[in-house]
Parts: structure tokens; C-alpha cells; sequence
């Protein structure tokens, strides 16, 4: 089924702010919130549907291209990845990603409400931090796409205790506190009566438990450093500046939770002889004065290789020639831009006294006086005809 458009998820215009898109999220997921409606499926699912679309219009560089190019120019940029949260994310996911966004309607839930202590728990979830890392590729690899493999130190969940910060249970106790519930209830008297809210227990950060003996390898953190090999495919026709979410491959949390992600920043290495303009090479041609006038064949650069070009006599300067298809491919793979050469006839700047005197025969001769067609005399005529082409 196709997707619905974001703003149309979220309810909200195209020119709307960020505050408006952020309090139109919140609307939808106050809502749609599984602890309000539980057992609906068909709410759990406009609740991921409206996190998918406050992922993308929340962040100005998906926006932007989701503005643009619409679902096409975000598939696989989600937080979840290929198909955004419902493709892959959990209800955690969501929870540990935006919980903040719910104030104080779940997670502090009044009157000793059953929202607050399940939704509590849920946006309590632990999330390690993100590893963001750069990529340098090459035009070719950008145009044929490229699996790397790279090796980071990470923080990842300690092997002696699994993760836990203490080997075995007997090294941990029951927090005092909560007695094991993980949450701190407060009881405000207000006049219209007592107000119960709760939070994340102080003394155990939410866990129920308290450490007793640390584990010896993670000094009771449950994470250790350690060097991981990561490999990743980087599509076709991604652009400088392009950011790349590898779900789950950043760094662990302390005792347990949900990794954070891999962030592959793309850098584009540049080219010696071609330049990018978004799906476009360009190539600037250099030719003698006897090329342009007689007609040449020649060599030029383009991703795969050299290739030959026939240059027709009388060539002027600043035409432009269009080889199609040899540009890069956008990245959601509808097509492929084309190479675009200019020609540039070059004018020594020293001659000899035989070229001097040669040049001077021709520079009387009819000929050789300029007498450029009528589309040829205006240059943005010429430029119109050039990307005509």
C-alpha cells in the first residue's frame, strides 16, 4: 500500500514550523498512544506512521528532499531504515527516541493512572550513543555503489557478565528505595485533591536493582571498549554530505538497553579531470585552434575510462557536446545523468616569428573573419541552444 504524505499524516501545511510540526506530532501520538488503546492494532499503526513522518519532517536535511523528490527522496533514510519505524523499529525504539516529547501525559501519569508507570518503563529504556563516522568514495564508487567494511572501537556489552554490570544475581540487591519496581511515586495534596505522579527511581536510575559487586572486566558499567569490524553497503548516486543510518551498530549501553547507531557521513573525493552537478559530470575540452578549424577526434575521461569523441570542423568555442547516460544514477534509481562537455578553443600566448608570420596570411583572408550565425551572435541564446541539446 503506498504511504500517505507526511504533512497529511501529521495534519499540518507544507510551510508549517518546526514547533508546529513538533506539537502536531505530539497530538497524533497522544492519540494513537498504544496505552490508550490497547489491543488496537490499527491505532499502534498510526501511531509508528505518525513517528515515521515527525522523523523525517523534524530533521532539515530529510525535509528538504522529502520536500523535493516526496517518499522517494527519504526511502531508507528513516530511523529505522528501508521503510522507516515500520519497517524495523520497535515500540521502544520509538519511545527511547521521541519519549521526551510526551511531557508529563505519560511517564508521570496523575491519579496513580496505569498509563504512566507502563509508558514510564518504556521511555526508560536505555539507548547507547551514536558513532558517527566519515566515508570518502570516488566518483566511480558513487556511480556503481560500494560495500565497505571498517573497524571502530565501540563500546559493546561486556562478555564476563553479559551486559549486566555484576556477574551473577547475588551481587546485586533489591533497590530500597523502590523495593524493585524501578519507579519513584510522588504524592502531591493540591485542592482538588492528592495528584500521584511518578519518575525513574533515583537510586538505581530506573532499575530495581542496585550493584553490590561489580563485575570485574566493566568496573560494573556492563560495556567494555573494544575494536568491531562493521561491514555496510553504500547505494548508488549518494551526494557529499549524505548521512547513512546503520541501525544498531554504534555503542552499547550501560546495563543493557537498545545500541545506538552507525552514522556514515559521505565525502566525495574529487575527481582530476570531471566535476559533479548533482547527476551530471562536467568536462571542460581544450582544443588548438587547428582542431576546432579541421576537425579532430579525441580522448576524453569519463567514469568507466577514456573515450573517443568526434569534434566536426569549425567547432566554436563554448559549444557544448552531451554524452547521455554517462553521469551518475540518482539514488532511488528512477535515472542516470549525462556528461557534458565544453569546448574551449585555446590562443597561445607566445608565438614564434614563423607562427606570427603565418598567422599573419590569415588574419586578411575573408574566410577567417568572424561571422557567427544569428543564434550564435546573443550568448543566452547560445546557452538556451546548449542545454537544448
Amino acid at each position: 500500500m503506498a504511504k500517505r504524505d507526511y504533512y497529511e499524516v501529521l495534519g499540518v501545511d507544507r510551510s508549517a514550523s518546526a514547533d508546529d510540526i513538533k506539537k502536531a506530532y505530539r497530538k497524533k501520538a497522544l492519540q494513537f498512544h498504544p496505552d490508550k488503546n490497547p489491543g488496537d492494532k490499527a491505532a499502534e499503526d498510526k501511531f509508528k506512521e505518525a513517528a515515521e513522518a515527525y522523523d523525517i519532517l523534524s530533521d532539515a536535511n530529510k525535509k528538504s528532499r522529502y520536500d523535493q523528490f516526496g517518499h522517494a527522496g527519504v526511502d531508507g533514510m528513516g530511523a529505522g531504515g528501508p521503510g522507516g519505524f515500520a519497517g524495523g523499529f520497535t515500540m521502544d525504539d520509538i519511545f527511547s527516541r521521541f519519549g521526551d516529547i510526551f511531557g508529563e501525559a505519560f511517564g508521570g501519569g496523575a491519579f496513580g493512572s496505569p498509563l504512566g508507570s507502563r509508558a514510564g518503563t518504556r521511555r526508560g529504556v536505555r539507548r547507547g550513543s551514536d558513532i558517527r563516522i566519515r566515508v570518502k568514495l570516488s566518483l566511480k564508487e558513487i556511480a556503481q555503489g560500494v560495500d565497505k567494511t571498517i573497524k571502530i572501537n565501540k563500546l559493546v556489552a561486556c562478555g564476563q557478565c553479559s551486559g549486566k554490570g555484576a556477574v551473577s544475581e547475588a551481587d546485586m540487591k533489591t533497590c530500597p528505595t523502590c523495593n524493585g519496581t524501578g519507579m519513584f511515586t510522588r504524592v502531591t495534596h493540591t485542592f482538588l485533591g492528592q495528584m500521584q505522579s511518578s519518575s525513574p527511581c533515583p537510586a538505581c536510575n530506573g532499575e530495581g536493582k542496585i550493584i553490590t559487586k561489580p563485575c570485574d572486566a566493566c568496573k560494573g558499567d556492563g560495556v567494555v571498549k573494544q575494536a568491531e569490524e562493521i561491514s555496510f553497503s553504500i547505494p548508488k548516486g549518494v551526494e557529499e554530505g549524505m548521512q547513512l543510518t546503520i541501525q544498531g551498530k554504534g555503542n552499547a549501553p550501560k546495563r543493557g538497553g537498545v545500541n545506538g547507531n552507525l552514522l556514515v557521513v559521505i565525502e566525495e573525493e574529487p575527481h582530476p579531470e570531471l566535476q559533479r552537478d548533482g547527476q551530471d559530470l562536467i568536462y571542460t575540452l581544450f582544443l588548438s585552434f587547428a582542431q576546432a578549424a579541421l576537425g579532430d577526434d579525441v580522448e576524453i575521461p569519463t567514469i568507466d575510462g577514456r573515450v573517443k569523441v568526434k569534434i566536426d570542423p569549425g567547432t566554436q568555442s563554448g559549444r557544448m557536446l552531451r554524452l547521455r547516460g554517462k553521469g551518475l544514477p540518482d539514488i532511488n534509481g528512477y535515472s542516470t545523468g549525462d556528461l557534458l562537455v565544453f569546448i574551449q578553443v585555446w590562443t597561445p600566448k607566445k608565438l614564434n616569428k614563423d607562427e606570427k608570420a603565418l598567422l599573419a596570411k590569415l588574419k586578411d583572408s575573408s574566410n577567417f573573419a568572424p561571422n557567427p550565425a544569428k543564434e550564435e551572435r546573443n550568448f543566452f541564446d547560445r546557452m538556451k541552444r546548449m542545454f537544448s541539446q
